[in-house]
């Protein structure tokens, strides 16, 4: 076992030491039986831990599992209904840091509505908002070997990819602005598991918006586009134009499923793997062009 190995080792431990810690350090809460979940992802994770049942509402576009569909919709990222909150009567709302107003939660609030937030900032946390959340709906059981399963299956990717050599790609998060990723985003963190090197890495803030011409310049020898599986699904760009990028040249294109890889949930590691395996091949295929 190499150092590196050892290292990711080491971190696993400390990971699922904080995990405990975490839910331990968290204000103690009665144990909920009536949630409403402002995010898709929060929904998610409170299915897999058994809690679904006990969501009385959501936001727009929470539509997994399948029985999430039927959860009564009380706003969106934008806007909540203050009123249709009331009248579901939660003993908890568990909101998103960063994807709700924070205006209307606020008022909620001040009316003494509980509320804790998801703030997912590293892969890892996942599994600290698994144990959380599980503990805070009363299966807390359950939401130990939920979390202890994601951090094992987050360790297996890192190390089967940790070796392998870099490979210059793009991330096309958004087509019309030509957004990608940076910094410290959700995907680009998943860019670096798959030891994918973003030429737009250290822009300023985590979603650059770029032009086709810098694009052009980094010369990448991979592009991966995400597209998401909904009926409103937004377009790519078409690459074809420019035949002497790399990527295109070798039709290296990449298209993992945006509805699972972006949300912050176990899933998001099922397309992680599919979606680092699919690099790796890609990865191959220059090395034997360059023999």
């Amino acid at each position: 076992m190499n150092k590196m190995h050892k290292f990711i080792l080491v971190v696993l431990s400390s990971m699922t030491f904080s995990v405990v810690s975490y839910a331990q350090q968290a204000p103690k809460l009665p144990t909920a039986k009536r949630v409403i979940a402002l995010a898709p992802h929060i929904v998610e994770m409170l299915f897999e831990v058994g809690a679904g049942e006990i969501i009385v509402g959501t936001t727009e576009h929470a539509d997994f599992p399948e029985k999430a569909k039927n959860i009564k919709r009380i706003g969106n990222y934008a806007r909540l209904n203050i009123e249709q909150v009331l009248a579901l009567d939660p003993d908890l709302i568990i909101a998103w840091k960063t994807g709700n107003p924070s205006d209307d939660l606020a008022r909620l609030e001040a009316l003494g509505v509980p509320i804790v937030y998801s703030d997912p900032l590293v892969l890892e946390d996942v599994a600290k908002e698994i144990q959380y959340f599980a503990t805070l709906t009363g299966f807390e059981y359950e939401g130990r070997l939920a979390s202890q399963k994601f951090l094992k299956a987050l360790s297996a990717i890192r190390l089967k990819y940790i070796n392998k050599s870099p490979i210059n790609g793009f991330f096309e998060l958004w087509a019309n602005p030509l957004t990608t990723t940076a910094n410290s985003a959700w995907s680009q963190q998943q860019l670096m598991v798959c030891r994918v090197k973003n030429p737009f890495q250290q822009s300023v803030g985590d979603y650059p918006q770029i032009n086709v011409e810098q694009v052009i310049l980094a010369a990448p020898k991979i592009i991966i586009q995400p597209s998401s599986h909904a009926n409103n699904a937004p377009a790519v760009v078409n690459w074809q134009q420019w035949p002497d990028i790399p990527a295109v040249e070798n039709n290296a294109f990449i298209r993992p499923n945006a509805d699972k890889l972006h949300r912050m949930t176990s899933r998001s590691l099922d397309e992680l793997a599919k979606m680092c395996q699919q690099i790796d091949e890609i990865r191959g295929r220059y090395v034997k062009l360059a023999q």
